[in-house]
Formats: structure tokens, C-alpha cells, sequence
């Protein structure tokens, strides 16, 4: 089973959607974490919108990025531009992917309008985690 690890900043949406996304997508195909430089929390907008699209991640929790995990995945894939660029070092065995998403957390408005901004982002990372789980069988 393949080790990933999705690393964002706070560790509150975007890695916290795409470890539920594996999760349910690559059952039995890969391990999923999920980390952030600065632990946030989980944002609520994020467990909602997971649960819209059939994946409940009321479960998951916002967890600090942690070297001794981070150099046993075989993967880590950063979503947000702060995580790539302060990522902590990993050994060469470690493959690093990034998948840019906009970070649906600074979205204002009405609840629909923020609702539609993390829903755009959820789609957004369902289709990359498709795609990485569906290369891998």
C-alpha cells in the first residue's frame, strides 16, 4: 500500500479533503495522511462539503507536520504554494508532487457563496485524487 501524505499550510481544508478523498477512493491502494505547517483545525465548510460528496471527515483532526512520518511516506503532495516552498526536507526516496488549489478559507460572502468556494476547491482535488489512484492500479 502506498504512503501519502497531503500537506497545506493549516491543514484545515484542502489536505484535510484530499486525505478523506483517499481514503474513500483508494481504499486498499494507499495510506492516507494529512498534515499542516501551522495546524488550524478542521474548518467546518470543509466537513460539509465532504459530506455533500458522499466522504465523512468529521473523524480527521489537524495534525502538525511530523519529519519522522513524513520521510516513511512514498509520497507527499503539497497543496498550497506556502507548503511547497517551507516544506521540511525529505530523503530522495520520497516522491513530492504539488497540486496548486485556491484556498477556499478566504472566501466571504453569503453562506452559498462560500459553500460554492469550497465545493469548487472539494471538486477540484476529487479530480486530482482520482487521477493519482487510478495511475497507481
Amino acid at each position: 500500500m502506498l504512503k501519502v501524505m497531503f500537506l497545506c499550510t493549516g491543514n484545515s481544508c484542502r489536505s484535510q479533503m484530499a486525505e478523506g478523498f483517499a481514503r474513500h477512493i483508494g481504499s486498499g491502494v494507499v495510506e492516507a495522511h494529512s498534515a499542516g505547517l501551522i495546524p488550524a483545525g478542521v474548518n467546518p465548510y470543509a466537513v460539509r462539503v465532504m459530506a455533500e460528496a458522499g466522504v465523512d471527515i468529521t473523524g480527521q483532526s489537524s495534525k502538525a507536520a511530523d519529519t519522522e512520518l513524513m520521510e516513511v511516506m512514498d509520497v507527499i503532495i503539497t497543496l498550497c504554494g506556502h507548503a511547497e516552498a517551507t516544506c521540511p526536507a525529505t530523503p530522495p526516496s520520497v516522491r513530492r508532487l504539488h497540486w496548486p488549489v485556491d484556498d477556499p478559507v478566504g472566501a466571504v460572502g453569503t453562506d452559498e457563496e462560500v459553500m460554492a468556494a469550497f465545493r469548487r476547491a472539494r471538486d477540484e482535488i476529487r479530480e486530482k485524487v482520482e487521477r493519482f489512484v487510478n495511475g497507481l492500479r
